[in-house]
């Protein structure tokens, strides 16, 4: 029986906001495990900090700056790291944002960054990657969601729906795709990032900080479960995963 190092080892996976959090430590367990990984995402000098970084451990890297919002951002992103390691296996559209408010508060450029990036983002990566994974008849697109939107509550109503729409397409492309694609959705709970940072209003900055200090779990927990959906056979799709901090409601 093949290890779980041999099941991931020479993997070729893209990873959208993959400079800090979750998708940051996405690419760290992944390329310890010997996957090759491209980055992608909007700040250069992380990127490039976190390539040295899996370079110290001879495992294969290679970045694009990356902004989800431009569909031809994605395109670069995925054909770069076919042009570059042959082929891709995995895409993970993990880039996303989170301004949280009441609807009546009327935060209308929030509202469009969230759908921009958490949805037309996660649209882009897939257009991206299927004509790839088409092309190759094998490929896996793994979304990075959220537990909201599974439990309806005050100030997240369009970053729940945005979520939402994620979870419905995802549904939809597994039934129209004929097996040779397959989309697993991984929905994190409250885990120790600086995703708080980008929210405008304090209060909830604040609330959300307060959860993380007390509930957060490891970012590694999200890269294993990313590990667990990849490692299955290619007649396996593993459809959901909802992670989240045992105590978290």
């Amino acid at each position: 029986m093949k290890t779980i190092k041999e099941k991931i080892e020479g993997k070729v996976v893209v990873i959208t906001g993959a400079s800090s959090g979750i998708g940051a430590c996405i690419a760290l367990t992944l390329a310890g495990q010997g996957a090759k990984v491209m980055l992608g995402a909007r700040r250069k000098d992380k990127l490039e900090e976190l390539a040295a970084k899996i370079k110290e451990s001879n495992n294969h890297v290679e970045y694009s700056i990356t902004d989800v919002t431009k569909s031809r951002d994605l395109v670069t992103l995925v054909q770069k790291a076919a042009d570059v390691f042959g082929r891709v296996d995995v895409i993970i559209n993990n880039a996303g944002v989170s301004q949280l408010s009441r609807i009546d508060d009327l935060d209308i450029e929030g509202w469009d960054e969230m759908i921009d990036i958490n949805l037309k983002g996660v649209l882009y990566g897939m257009a991206a990657a299927i004509p790839i994974f088409k092309q190759q008849k094998t490929g896996h697109i793994i979304n990075i969601i959220s537990t909201s939107g599974m439990k309806i509550v005050p100030m997240q109503g369009v970053y729940a729906g945005t979520k939402n729409a994620v979870r419905t397409i995802a549904e939809v492309f597994r039934q129209e795709s004929n097996g040779e694609i397959r989309i697993t959705g991984i929905s994190p709970g409250v885990v120790k990032t600086d995703f708080a940072d980008g929210i405008k209003n304090d209060q909830m900055k604040s609330v959300i900080k307060d959860n993380m200090e007390k509930l957060a779990i490891s970012p590694v927990a999200i890269a294993n479960a990313v590990i667990y959906a990849m490692e299955q056979p290619s007649d396996v799709e593993i459809g959901d995963i909802v992670i989240r901090p045992s105590r978290q409601n």
